[in-house]
């Protein structure tokens, strides 16, 4: 064969390595593996508008979440955060919680800055806007992205619920969660009404010698009358009109005027003396015999889906029984 024929053929052979190369599909896949790869870059982290007006750019799929005192609604989302809400140096935790965060380390409930940085989070989340003071949102902020779920203290635990669900892309979750907490809630009432029919009730603090009753539309007062449909005593409505906060100081003395037929008592105190007092023992549901007594470290005094739940189970043995 000719030097010539086989350079001839020599660059067919280029020609068609070349084409080939052309028109190879690998060439559309590799800008499709790469199209990929810049949206998988993109949806990494999404930018959500708090409470307070705070652009927050959130982790797409955080796994290290400090959300002090609003750990109900994470445990209620399947979520465990890296840290939970305590105080006296952690002796004093959500004790109706620690099914779901026994194993989970304590925070103190101030949030130091240097506590929560120890554990490196991809996510801190504040219950409102009272939570930080002037300029320590910016230093929270610098540890990690940090959303704030309301604007008031006391705003609805629906409502937060749904908040903290948004920032997780939990919403179709969470009003599950709700679904099931109405049908819960429906059910109960129903067979309340059954027992005691227009009969009222209580909820009563006892901590540091001092009474505390719960407001009509807050904590286990929320519970009680807005979704069980208790009625609410002249007293508790009075006390409400006034409250600053969830649960408001009574004198015993008032507590004489309490026109309740039930009372639920949450006695974090040592000291029973004043249960001994002939005021204590004149009020009704007191003579009556239906005080229905709790620790502290049930769930009475806090709120949230799972807390509510264990409130309404307390509420339908006491006045359900037979």
């Amino acid at each position: 064969m000719g030097n010539k024929l086989k350079k001839l053929i020599y660059f067919g052979l280029i020609v068609s390595l070349l084409t080939l190369v052309a028109c190879s599909p690998s060439t559309d896949t590799d800008a499709d593996e790469q199209t990929n790869s810049n949206d998988e870059q993109t949806s990494d982290t999404r930018v959500l508008t708090d409470a307070v007006g705070n652009e927050v750019e959130v982790p797409a799929n955080p796994e290290r979440v400090i959300a002090s005192y609003l750990e109900d609604h994470l445990i209620a989302l399947d979520i465990t955060p890296v840290a939970q809400w305590s105080i006296q140096d952690g002796a004093s935790v959500q004790d109706y919680l620690q099914d779901h965060l026994q194993n989970v380390d304590t925070i103190p409930s101030e949030l130091p800055f240097e506590a929560v940085a120890s554990f490196n989070p991809d996510l801190i989340i504040l219950p409102s806007a009272s939570s930080v003071e002037e300029g320590t949102y910016d230093q929270y902020a610098q540890i990690a992205p940090t959303y704030i779920v309301s604007e008031e203290t006391n705003e609805d635990w629906r409502e937060n619920l749904q908040r903290i669900a948004e920032v997780f892309g939990l919403e179709e979750q969470a009003e599950q969660v709700l679904s099931d907490y109405e049908a819960k809630a429906s059910e109960a009432s129903q067979l309340i009404e059954q027992a005691i029919g227009d009969q009222s009730a209580a909820a009563i603090w006892f901590v540091a010698d001092t009474f505390y009753i719960v407001g009509d539309a807050v904590s286990s007062g929320a519970v009680l009358y807005q979704d069980l449909g208790i009625a609410v005593p002249a007293v508790v409505e009075e006390v409400s009109s006034a409250a600053t906060g969830n649960w408001s100081p009574i004198s015993l003395e008032k507590l004489a005027e309490l026109d309740a037929d039930h009372i639920f008592l949450i006695n974090s105190s040592d000291s029973g003396e004043v249960f001994d007092d002939p005021i204590w023992s004149n009020i009704p549901a007191v003579a009556q015999g239906n005080v229905y007594e709790y620790a502290a470290e049930t769930s009475w005094l806090y709120s949230g889906t799972i807390a509510n739940e264990q409130i309404i189970e307390a509420v339908l043995a006491n006045l359900t029984t037979e």
